[in-house]
């Protein structure tokens, strides 16, 4: 999936585009959003820490994951090790076992931040900017955190509804 902002003069270039049987093309017309959603809050504290401590965002958000992010336990055969470290945001073996007379790796696996329900997504965020907090970083004011969130809750609400619908 591809977002991008167009100049008006190439319309007609991507109507006679969308005609061709092997793209799907959507057109909406730009509408300003009022206020950050908490997706967005959340990158915008996590630019900032990465300013601070002149780091990557990604790995300031991998960090994040880890500290305050939901996870689950899997155990694997040592071979799938890292497969399993592909398949997963970000992911930690825990240590080595014998299950049932065979080696067995378990590791931590952490999900990524746009798997979240609403309770989920608000505690990562609050973990955020908690570090922040300890940081001596600006910190957005709770007012924006709440309606941040509940525009991610009516976004992420949408976007499940959409995809029910076109299974």
């Amino acid at each position: 999936m591809m977002t991008a902002e167009l100049e008006e003069a190439f319309l007609p270039e991507l109507l006679q585009m969308k005609k061709h049987e092997k793209l799907d093309i959507k057109l909406n017309k730009f509408r300003r959003r009022r206020s950050l959603d908490a997706n967005a809050l959340m990158w915008e504290c996590i630019g900032n820490i990465a300013r601070e401590i002149c780091a990557d965002k990604w790995e300031i958000y991998l960090q994040e994951l880890k500290k305050h992010g939901q996870y689950t336990y899997i155990v694997v055969k040592p071979n799938a090790v890292e497969a399993t470290q592909r398949q997963w945001r970000e992911s930690e073996v825990v240590g080595e076992y014998n299950v049932n007379g065979q080696k067995a790796v378990q590791m931590r696996c952490y999900f990524g931040s746009s798997t979240y329900n609403t309770k989920e997504f608000s505690q990562l965020l609050d973990g955020i900017i908690s570090d922040m907090e300890m940081m001596g970083l600006e910190t957005p004011t709770s007012e924006k955190m709440q309606r941040s969130l509940e525009l991610w809750e009516e976004r992420h609400e949408q976007k499940n509804q959409n995809a029910a619908v076109q299974q």
